[in-house]
């Protein structure tokens, strides 16, 4: 493992090996991008810090300064500092050796970069895609065309339309117009997931902050275009007027918890899996054996496999539950008569 083989380049070899900060160095974001380590030598992409400081503007460098200037003491711990700032070893958080200096960090760390390139990923796979359809228009489909649109199909199909019901008033398909969300935020999480996977990739749907926003997003558009019988339900439940004290707080904490749930649900499954496999390699440094080596990687290879699954599955679940949301919300009044409203 790279951690290791850092420790030892530093000068640690006799340092018992912690699989915990082996774990957190791969899990966590960071300020810049560790991609491997070949013998003594680290393959890292310095990231820019940019920090604004309250009266004195904008500061920006780059990480790489924190490994060429200065030092700031502190017990028996000794880290880089560069103007004042170093990156705190216990929480991964830029601070200034001035604890009283106010500043915001802007800065580009490893989950950032990450989600640049997936977008620009994105971009490229769905405008390339568009493009053919536009230039093979009435043809059969080949290369990524023929790859994603079964997804695209599957999406459309199984999942927006048969949850997202009714038409709007100018007798358009409802599912039409959350149909780009959802396609969107299915093949973000599909393709972040899977970059996660590779060897030095963010774990970017493994960062609470980014769940967080996408469970946000779900909830936001759930309720822009949720319709009068649906916020009906939630103040006015088709219960006794008596019980209304009981149902109405139970409905209102009920919008909280559903992207809530999307959040934590993400991001525990994709970081769990990460850390399981990570967890498994390390037993090959605690025990220094090749026959734990032996047993531990066909069954890391094995997980990885079923660790490709878990990031189509998650994304599809992340997807199918925000077109229920969305379905609850702007459910037509046909069908609220059906429930007995």
């Amino acid at each position: 493992m790279s951690y290791a083989q850092e420790h030892a380049a530093s000068g640690h070899e006799e340092e018992t090996f912690k699989i915990g900060e082996m774990i957190e160095h791969h899990v966590v974001d960071s300020h810049e991008w560790h991609f491997a380590t070949v013998g003594h030598t680290h393959i890292t992409l310095p990231l820019p810090v940019i920090l604004y400081i309250p009266g004195q503007g904008v500061e920006v460098f780059s990480s790489s300064r924190f490994h060429s200037e200065g030092f700031k003491d502190e017990g028996e711990k000794q880290e880089h500092t560069y103007k004042g700032f170093y990156i705190d070893e216990l929480d991964g958080h830029l601070k200034n050796t001035d604890a009283s200096l106010k500043f915001y960090d802007l800065s580009i760390t490893k989950n950032v970069a990450s989600l640049f390139l997936s977008a620009v990923l994105l971009i490229f796979v769905f405008t390339s895609i568009a493009s053919a359809y536009k230039k093979r228009s009435g043809q059969a489909p080949k290369g990524m065309q023929s790859f994603f649109e079964p997804i695209v199909v599957f999406i459309r199909d199984d999942i927006a339309k048969a949850n997202i019901t009714g038409k709007d008033k100018h007798g358009q398909p409802m599912y039409e117009k959350f149909l780009p969300y959802l396609l969107t935020v299915f093949f973000f999480i599909w393709f972040n997931n899977l970059l996660g996977l590779l060897p030095g990739g963010a774990n970017l749907t493994g960062n609470i902050a980014v769940t967080m926003f996408l469970a946000v997003a779900t909830l936001v558009t759930t309720h822009i275009r949720s319709n009068k019988y649906y916020w009906g339900h939630i103040f006015a439940p088709p219960v006794p007027p008596a019980l209304w004290v009981i149902m109405v707080p139970i409905e209102v904490i009920g919008i909280l918890t559903k992207p809530i749930s999307l959040m934590i649900r993400l991001f525990a499954n994709i970081t769990a899996g990460h850390i399981i496999i990570l967890s498994l390699l390390g037993l090959i440094f605690i025990f220094k054996n090749a026959l734990v080596g032996g047993v531990v990687v066909p069954f890391v290879l094995f997980l990885n496999g079923i660790e490709l699954m878990v990031a189509i599955l998650q994304a599809y679940v992340f997807t199918l539950l925000s077109s229920m949301y969305i379905g609850s919300a702007v459910e037509s009044h046909e069908s609220h008569d059906d429930l007995g409203h």
